[in-house]
């Protein structure tokens, strides 16, 4: 099967729009990649920063790379997957980002398994997706284009309750940060494993100074 298919149909982008909306339950709106904690200390403080945080989470951290799983996992053989998961969850950056991969991706597992009836079991969240986009025949980098705009849309979330940004003012933001979803999802569909990076060091630390956090309402 080739990594794209010629046109999506209507149905394809209704399945991934059900997939990543916030109503499919995978519980993606309890994470914040950190945030939380750089808003608590204030590092992050208005519409701007969030931005910037948010841009770098996806195009220099953990949003490239599992775009790259994504698609690995959508190309791979049922025995390659493991592997690929294996490598998946040794690129998260702390203890719960390692619990976010795999619970997200268990609960995605399920519910694409009963109602889809699909074949997915032990896969953390990207490497699940990958899969399931396969089995469905659905294009790769619409996958990944809906994906990263779904982790945007979950990380402008946080940030409107928490800075607090009125609503427009997040709307605002995930429209400004959608063309970079589309770019990073046509450079994922002809990359590979080998380009896996992570050079967003201020969020991961963040996520981890954020897991002994006094009070918080977000994982990670």
């Amino acid at each position: 099967m080739g990594t794209d298919a010629p046109m999506a149909t209507a149905t394809d982008i209704l399945t991934l729009t059900q997939w990543f909306s916030p109503a499919f339950p995978v519980g993606a709106f309890a994470y914040s990649h950190g945030l939380e904690w750089a808003i608590d200390v204030g590092d992050v403080a208005n519409s701007e920063q969030v931005g910037v945080w948010i841009s770098d989470v996806v195009q220099h951290g953990a949003g490239w790379n599992d775009s790259l799983f994504i698609g690995a996992a959508y190309q791979a053989s049922t025995d390659e997957l493991g592997e690929i998961d294996a490598m998946s969850r040794a690129f998260s950056a702390s203890a719960e980002r390692l619990k976010e991969a795999y619970l997200q991706g268990a609960a995605f597992c399920n519910v694409t398994g009963e109602i889809w009836g699909v074949d997915l079991k032990g896969l953390t969240y990207p490497v699940a997706v990958g899969r399931a986009a396969r089995l469905q025949g659905l294009p790769l980098e619409l996958t990944n284009q809906v994906f990263l705009q779904a982790f945007v849309s979950n990380l402008a979330a946080v940030a409107m309750r928490l800075v607090p940004l009125g609503q427009t003012e997040g709307q605002k933001l995930i429209h400004a940060l959608t063309p970079l979803c589309c770019t990073l999802a046509e450079s994922a569909a002809t990359a590979t494993l080998d380009d896996l990076a992570s050079s967003s060091f201020v969020t991961d630390i963040a996520a981890m100074k954020h897991e002994t956090q006094y009070s918080r309402i977000f994982r990670t």
